[in-house]
């Protein structure tokens, strides 16, 4: 039997290369750092594999429980970073199709690419990163700390949540691919010197653009993320329809729908028409733009097979898929317009205030306070960065064992940032109220 479906890999791989373009990344190329080692008799295609693992994640369950924009107990509608990651996923696909790419590959980078985000949306990440850079005014860490922990960011700390946190063998990690390593990595800005602990920088390119499949990614997150912001504060009425009808690019898909068709329906028929429009411009462009753009880089260096364009896509310094510049300037209007109308306004602000005070205060309990951090933590503290085990200490001894050895040892800042930074929104708010912590607001 396991001959018979060897043999139907092999079959699916090569039904692959002759469906791919010459410039997509094939299953066959996927190479892995893990220990693990594949099954050959699996059917499935490499890519598809990873994808699978990150949805079986408790991670990606977590999702399902953080924010977005707006909390998701703030009415019935608004997207949590779930409902944003599988929205990613699906125009992913469609402009890797589109250009012939893997869609396995966009897929798996899609569904993994924000296991890494913190609770309270980007207003968590940002209050992580202030601490361990010793920027927080509310949380201030020793400088021999600071110098020597790192910085904080979501793409970041999805590589570490894939290579160490989760477990699924008797090692720690995934065993995901570098070829989607590299594409979380680079769903947004990245540095080749960032300080960033993560378990292996090996095929990463961290100097290079990512693949073809990881810019598609890349573009779809964009898209996904402002237009599906603009429509949450839309219906949350933080901004009205007719001032957002004024912006140039929603001039451009009202024209282009037809201005007579467009403004006869209602007002909640016209914001789904608009929003659907928004998606379909910045799609439709990005795929003709990037299409053009590979095949004059195809001509120009005479390429005509995968080998050679492989030899040559990591020599090329900029990003191919993308939109055109004139769609890129509406685009660049559509996110100033969404970032000083809905996210920096009265009740975004209240949230992301309030947001500020629980991230805080949680990293300021365990650090003072180790003791009350989870078991399974501890151990961790005493097995990784051979620290003392409180609980096997005279409680007389714990307060000089905390600031002798567990306020001086970089990894265990970091170690309470990788456990805030896995929570859900709900939780972060449980542990909050569990501990007692002084309430910033009695509606949080």
């Amino acid at each position: 039997m396991s001959e018979d479906l060897v043999r139907r890999r092999q079959e699916l791989e090569a039904g692959e290369e002759s469906r791919l373009s010459l410039v997509a990344t094939r299953s066959s190329e996927a190479t892995r750092r893990g220990p693990v080692e594949e099954d050959p008799s699996d059917i499935r295609l490499a890519f598809q594999r990873d994808r699978d693992r990150i949805l079986h994640a408790r991670a990606f369950r977590r999702l399902k429980h953080k924010t977005q924009v707006f909390v998701p107990h703030v009415g019935d509608h608004p997207r949590t970073r779930l409902t944003h990651t599988l929205e990613v996923g699906q125009l992913a696909r469609t402009i890797a199709r589109s250009l012939g790419l893997n869609e396995d590959l966009a897929e798996a980078a899609a569904m993994g690419h924000d296991l890494g985000h913190t609770a309270f949306g980007h207003t968590g990440e940002s209050v992580l990163d202030e601490i361990l850079r010793g920027v927080n005014v509310d949380m201030t860490l020793p400088d021999a700390i600071t110098a020597e922990v790192g910085a904080f960011k979501h793409n970041y700390q999805s590589l570490r949540v894939v290579d160490l946190f989760e477990r699924r063998y008797e090692v720690p990690g995934l065993n995901l691919s570098d070829q989607v390593r590299e594409a979380i990595l680079k769903h947004t800005t990245w540095k080749v010197d960032y300080p960033f602990p993560v378990a292996d920088r090996e095929g990463l390119f961290l100097d290079k653009p990512c693949h073809l499949e990881g810019q598609a990614v890349a573009i779809a997150d964009e898209i996904a993320q402002q237009t599906h912001d603009l429509e949450d504060g839309l219906r949350a009425g933080s901004v009205g329809l007719e001032t957002a009808e004024k912006l140039a690019v929603a001039k451009r898909v009202i024209s282009e729908i037809g201005e007579k068709r467009y403004f006869k329906d209602r007002a909640w028929i016209r914001q789904n028409n608009l929003v659907r429009g928004l998606i379909r411009l910045f799609v439709a462009d990005a795929v003709e733009s990037s299409a053009a753009r590979i095949a004059h880089f195809l001509d120009r260096h005479e390429i005509s097979d995968h080998e050679e364009f492989s030899r040559r896509a990591r020599k090329v310094s900029q990003t191919t898929v993308w939109m055109s510049p004139e769609v890129e300037e509406l685009f660049k209007e559509l996110k100033g317009f969404i970032y000083s109308r809905i996210i920096n306004q009265g009740p975004v602000s209240r949230q992301d205030w309030r947001a500020r005070k629980v991230m805080t205060a949680l990293f300021g309990a365990y650090w003072s306070e180790p003791a009350i951090l989870p078991d399974y933590l501890l151990m961790r503290a005493t097995e990784e960065l051979e620290l003392p085990y409180l609980r096997d200490l005279p409680l007389k001894r714990v307060a000089a064992t905390v600031a002798e050895r567990y306020h001086s040892t970089p990894g265990f800042a970091r170690l309470i940032v990788d456990h805030l930074a896995g929570m859900s929104d709900r939780f972060a708010l449980e542990e909050y109220r569990a501990l007692q912590l002084p309430s910033p607001d009695q509606e949080i």
